[in-house]
């Protein structure tokens, strides 16, 4: 990791911690319920999607107080996600990241009703922000249903599902992966341009950076089942090979899947240098999340 990347995450990770603590505890919610939330919102983790947000404002030299609360709803969104992606009735896992998941800890039920409440959190939090434009908000709004949604990772969860015990073609798996773990991703670089009120060209730019990595980002997901531990993941290592799920490995061979990675890597950074933004963090992050070891 570079020091301009390590600088930036030592900085901002800490605010972004303290902002999901207190967007928590300010909630006038039933105790265990709130537990139930912090719990797995505290679970760690590398907060690639909010510092993303932040790290697009940095590099576009735009600063907005609200910045930081909307890259919160981006965690909380992903957090239920993982929630309810560990439930028996879907992934089933004991541990994510280290930890028993929610389910483990707080029941079924309650795993579920704490995953329902930070989504719905996440959007009545960015309606009530203060310096945005209204139309900024609705922006943000309605790009983060799409992201999170049926047309999005709800859709690609399900189109994940259906894909087991199938073998999928390259493109079928892209698109499980572009509206599972992508279109979130994709979000959270956008939002650092709708806040900036970023211009047309940028935002193409931005779009296209944020495809891109969002594959890198999976295809190395893939790879690190393969090669890495449980120790180092934080979760079941081993478990898409067992389960025969389909993964970039699976369909290209560990070296095709490596190779598909710096095509990804390649492409995003492609997009950064029409807008002259090839260097800075957002390529620094690219090149922590294609070579990251969790």
């Amino acid at each position: 990791m570079s020091s301009l990347l390590q600088t930036f995450i030592q900085t901002n990770q800490p605010l972004i911690e303290q902002k999901l603590d207190l967007l928590i505890k300010e909630l006038k919610a039933p105790s265990e319920l709130k537990k139930a939330m912090a719990y797995s919102l505290q679970a760690g983790g590398k907060r690639i999607r909010p510092l993303y947000t932040l790290a697009v404002l940095e590099e576009l030299e735009v600063q907005n107080e609200d910045a930081i609360v909307v890259a919160c709803t981006i965690e909380m969104i992903h957090t239920y996600s993982l929630i309810h992606d560990d439930l028996p009735c879907m992934d089933d896992d004991d541990l994510r990241r280290g930890k028993p998941t929610n389910h483990i800890v707080f029941g079924e039920a309650l795993a579920v009703l704490a995953g329902d409440a930070l989504v719905t959190l996440a959007f009545g939090i960015i309606a009530r922000l203060n310096n945005l434009k209204a139309e900024q908000k609705v922006q943000l709004t309605n790009q983060l249903s799409y992201a999170a949604g049926a047309e999005g990772m709800v859709g690609g969860q399900v189109l994940d599902m259906l894909g087991e015990g199938k073998s999928l073609s390259l493109s079928e798996l892209e698109e499980v992966h572009v509206n599972k773990t992508g279109a979130l991703l994709s979000f959270s670089i956008l939002a650092g341009g709708i806040i900036a009120d970023a211009n047309e060209e940028i935002m193409q730019a931005l779009k296209d950076y944020a495809f891109h990595i969002g594959l890198a980002f999976q295809i190395q997901d893939d790879i690190l089942d393969i090669e890495g531990t449980s120790e180092e993941l934080g979760k079941t290592a081993g478990k898409d090979v067992l389960s025969e799920k389909n993964t970039y490995p699976s369909i290209l061979t560990l070296d095709g899947a490596k190779e598909q990675l710096q095509k990804q890597y390649n492409l995003a950074i492609n997009a950064l240098q029409t807008v002259n933004l090839q260097e800075g963090l957002l390529l620094e992050i690219a090149n922590y999340i294609t070579k990251r070891s969790n």
